[in-house]
């Protein structure tokens, strides 16, 4: 009997990679959790390029961080510190054990609903990442006061299952769209 051929290892499909920075390639793992769907690989390369991809000195917010790769690729290109937030306790737990793999000391993760934390939150941020659930009215919500947390020049960048038009606070700098996938930079228009 000939031998058999050696099989391929199986892909985690519960990780995303690390695109640049000091952390380049290194992978981050997440739960299965309802509703996560990871920013796809592509999207993230476009949304570093239109944000200039160094980060360093900038304060940034991810909201709904699910798989942390938006936060971790921050920090990965020098972010001064990312606030991250993430109302599933799995994914939540996830995103500590990846901040401990990487040593991310500025970092802060956060159990919590993301309405909730804009209401007690004071900080200003630089770039705000926004991916909500979809099929929520998370932006309808959203976008009405994520203007009051952007720093004088910050930068939005939202994930929506629909195209986000300019409209009054918001200024729409760059869209595209990838699959079923709309992701836009946006401005506050002051």
């Amino acid at each position: 009997m000939p031998p058999s051929k050696p099989t391929k290892k199986a892909i985690n499909t519960n990780q995303v990679r690390i695109n640049a920075g000091v952390w380049r390639s290194r992978l981050l793992k997440f739960p299965d959790v309802d509703g996560l769907r990871p920013t796809p690989e592509r999207v993230r390369i476009t949304v570093f390029n239109w944000l200039g991809q160094d980060l360093t000195g900038k304060t940034c917010l991810d909201l709904f961080t699910g798989t942390g790769a938006f936060g971790f690729e921050a920090l990965s290109r020098n972010a001064k510190n990312v606030v991250m937030i993430e109302n599933s306790r799995p994914a939540y737990q996830s995103l500590l054990q990846n901040q401990m793999q990487l040593k991310a000391e500025n970092c802060q993760i956060l159990n919590q609903d993301a309405l909730n934390f804009l209401a007690q939150n004071t900080q200003k941020f630089d770039v705000i990442f926004c991916d909500p659930p979809y099929n929520k009215g998370w932006l309808d919500k959203l976008l009405p006061i994520l203007n009051q947390h952007l720093s004088e020049n910050g930068m939005m960048y939202a994930e929506a299952e629909f195209e986000i038009e300019s409209s009054e606070g918001w200024q729409v700098m760059k869209q595209n769209k990838a699959g079923n996938v709309f992701y836009h930079l946006l401005k506050c228009s002051r």
